[in-house]
């Protein structure tokens, strides 16, 4: 019986050396590569599944009020630009009813691409696990279109509690004679219940994007680390679009284009480097166990041979 915190110690007792057999994984991996590939594809899913996702919700919510909750979600993931996306994903909604049967098959294979893309990335990086696990073919099938599906329940959820924050955004509260306003609960509540939101589709994809099983514990660490990660990059690209970029004087009217293409791929190499986290911890783990083995083993061997002599 093997003592999980016992070797989770033995590991991070030089964290500098198990970073740099990280780093040097994910180049190994072509970590690099990988990220670029799921940026591409997730750009091309990005607007389809938007589509998608509002024009089956948009019959049971106002579509205006749909759009204003994913500008504000969207921001979180491709800064200073979801407006722009949202723009597109409207024009969309605008002509839905020219889109036939063979329309919306063709949206459902664009949406998949990200999810199936990322699930490809995760099989290189967890390449030990492929080795002892194999995962159905209809069930990876399956995984893009129940993300869909949560992503879109996420977003009635969000939209229920921005109802909300609205209601009780014009409120005061007296205490003591003084009273206190709700004007900023709105913002801030969006804020919060985003970056909550993020750490739980994070988590769910360290757990259910590699082959094998990953402790709810590591994945829950990995999800909030590179959410973490996200968010001071995020600011920090913010800042430099803002401050010092000359993209939109090289590309012009491709400059958007570029800014969520590198935003995304910035992104994925967060996303990448969590699992790469995960898969050098599970194989030191697992190298320390079988070397533990071994030297029991071998003493065994040696006690064994004295008794004979």
């Amino acid at each position: 019986m093997t003592d999980p915190k016992k070797y989770s110690r033995k590991v991070l007792r030089y964290p500098g050396k198990f970073m740099w057999r990280v780093l040097k994984g994910f180049k190994r991996n072509q970590g690099l590569l990988l990220s670029g590939g799921v940026a591409y594809n997730s750009l091309l899913s990005l607007i389809p599944m938007l589509a998608l996702i509002l024009i089956g919700l948009s019959k049971f919510i106002d579509q205006e009020k749909l759009l204003e909750i994913i500008i504000t979600e969207l921001e979180l993931i491709v800064p200073g630009h979801a407006e722009k996306i949202a723009e597109e994903v409207e024009i969309f909604l605008g002509i839905r009813q020219y889109v036939g049967i063979i329309g919306i098959g063709v949206m459902l294979f664009f949406s998949s691409m990200a999810f199936s893309m990322l699930e490809n990335a995760m099989s290189v990086i967890f390449y030990h696990r492929i080795k002892r696990h194999r995962r159905h073919f209809l069930i990876s099938a399956i995984i893009p279109y129940m993300y869909m599906i949560l992503l879109g329940i996420g977003l009635v959820i969000v939209t229920i509690i921005a109802g909300v924050l609205d209601a009780i955004e014009g409120e005061t509260l007296t205490i003591l004679g003084k009273s206190f306003g709700f004007a900023w609960a709105s913002g801030i509540g969006l804020y919060l219940v985003g970056i909550l939101g993020l750490i739980l589709m994070l988590t769910s994809l360290y757990l259910v994007m590699p082959v094998g099983h990953i402790t709810v514990s590591h994945a829950l660490l990995g999800g909030v680390t590179a959410a973490i990660l996200w968010e001071i990059t995020r600011h920090v690209l913010v800042w430099y679009f803002a401050k010092l970029s000359l993209v939109n004087l090289i590309y012009g009217s491709f400059a958007t284009a570029v800014v969520v293409l590198l935003s995304i791929e910035i992104a994925s190499i967060i996303l990448l480097l969590g699992a790469q986290v995960i898969a050098e911890f599970e194989r030191a783990t697992e190298e320390l166990v079988r070397a533990e083995k071994e030297e029991s083993e071998a003493e065994h061997q040696t006690k064994r041979n004295s008794r004979e002599c």
